[in-house]
Order: structure tokens, then C-alpha cells, then sequence
């Protein structure tokens, strides 16, 4: 963290507050700049050829402890950087990382796109224990993850047990209506249309007037011009 602090840039009080709060954390934001952050990450991997699993385990514990927003990023990118490492993470850890995250993202830093399809069916008993079991927590961010943690495994593979999966979770959630929940359910009904299309049109069919109004026109627009929104002129 020496070197995020060394690159950090000042903010007026009031543009930080007002990042905190779209970013929906009340952790620290240590204003480096993407690029910034990705080139320390990268340096700091080229200076650990050989770390070994329980020494990655450590340090995502650490980081996922961690006070600013910062650490949580970097924890994303450590997972997503070291593949080799990542696929021996069990998703136990996801439930206990999950219980210090606030706001969409750190929620989706490490929930968006890091796990694929293939590391997920290969030990999917466990996976499929932890996404039903956080679709139930009480804390909303779990609940934004049992979704968003499906986002890369449908579209990579039309594996029946996700798409039955992630349409289970959906249904759990589609009364809710804050928006951490509701645009996830938009994103995860789309991409499921990639692998799923019939399903995901009967399902709007059948859920029209239960699923939210933000998930029905996003997906709907998706099914018709491969977009989320209408093309501007």
C-alpha cells in the first residue's frame, strides 16, 4: 500500500465524498488512476515469480481485510492476474471476503468475470452450495454476488446447471428492488440470452409483472438489438 499511497493523488473533500458515495463504500479511496494501480500490480507480480498458494491465500486475506477501496481492487486484480493460483481458491473464501464489501464496486471486483465457467464446473458442488447460500443471505451485498458471480460462467458455457442455477437466483430475488439487485438481474438475464435465448423470452413472458421494470426493458432491448440500450441516432 506504500506505493498506492506515493501515487495518490489530492481530491477536494467534496469530489471524494461524492466518489465514496457513487461508488457506494465508506472505505478509503486513494485516488491513483486505473493505469497507476494496474502497473503496481503488474510490477509487484514480476517481483514474486514463485509465490506459492497458502502465500496468495494470505494475501487476498489480508487485502480483503483491508481499510481502503484500494486493497479491495487489487485483490480483483490479483485473482484475475494469476490464474494458475486462482483456480485452487476454494469459494469458501468468497463468502468470507463477501462479508467486508460495500457498494457495486467491490462487490463486483471480485465477482465480475474472474471466475470462468470451466473452474466453476470443475469443483461444482462447492460452488453451487456457495451461490445458494449467498442468494439467501441477509446482506445484500451477498446477494448482488450470487449473481454477478454467474455473469462469466453463462456466457462461456451452456451448461444446463448454470443457466438452472442463475434462473433460481434470479427468481429469489426478482421482488427486490434496490438497485444493487435489480441491475444485476438485468445483467445476468442478458447474458444469459447468448446460450439461453428461448428461456430468457419465456421467462420475461412469465415474469412481466414481477421481475423489474429496469431488468424486463434492458433484456428485452438486448433480445432484439444485441444491445442494453437503444442505438441513439
Amino acid at each position: 500500500m506504500s506505493e498506492v499511497k506515493a501515487h495518490a493523488r489530492s481530491l477536494p473533500q467534496s469530489e471524494k465524498r461524492k466518489l465514496e458515495k457513487y461508488i457506494g463504500t465508506s472505505k478509503t479511496c486513494y485516488n491513483i488512476g486505473a493505469d497507476t494501480e494496474n502497473r503496481i500490480v503488474k510490477e509487484w507480480i514480476n517481483k514474486h515469480p514463485d509465490l506459492a498458494e497458502k502465500e496468495y491465500i494470505d494475501l487476498l486475506n489480508y487485502l480483503y481485510q483491508g481499510e481502503s477501496i484500494n486493497e479491495i481492487s487489487i485483490a480483483g486484480e490479483l485473482l484475475e492476474r494469476l490464474p494458475k493460483l486462482r483456480k485452487n481458491v476454494e469459494p469458501k473464501y468468497l463468502n468470507s471476503w463477501l462479508n467486508r464489501l460495500q457498494g457495486w464496486a467491490e462487490v463486483d471486483s471480485l465477482c465480475q468475470s474472474k471466475f470462468p465457467a470451466a473452474e466453476v464446473m470443475s469443483n461444482w458442488k462447492e460452488w453451487k452450495d456457495l451461490l445458494t447460500k449467498l442468494v439467501s443471505d441477509s446482506n445484500i451485498h451477498k446477494k448482488r454476488g450470487s449473481l454477478v458471480l454467474l455473469t462469466k460462467p453463462v456466457r462461456d458455457s451452456e451448461d444446463k446447471r448454470l443457466a438452472d442455477l442463475a434462473f433460481r437466483n434470479i427468481d429469489k430475488l426478482k421482488s427486490h428492488r434496490e438497485i444493487l439487485i435489480t441491475k444485476a438481474i438485468s445483467w445476468l438475464l442478458r447474458d444469459l440470452i447468448k446460450h439461453h435465448r428461448q428461456r430468457v423470452e419465456t421467462y420475461l413472458k412469465e415474469n412481466e409483472n414481477t421481475l423489474p421494470k429496469i431488468a424486463l426493458r434492458e433484456t428485452k432491448t438486448k433480445l432484439v438489438t444485441g444491445r442494453k440500450t437503444p442505438k441513439r441516432a
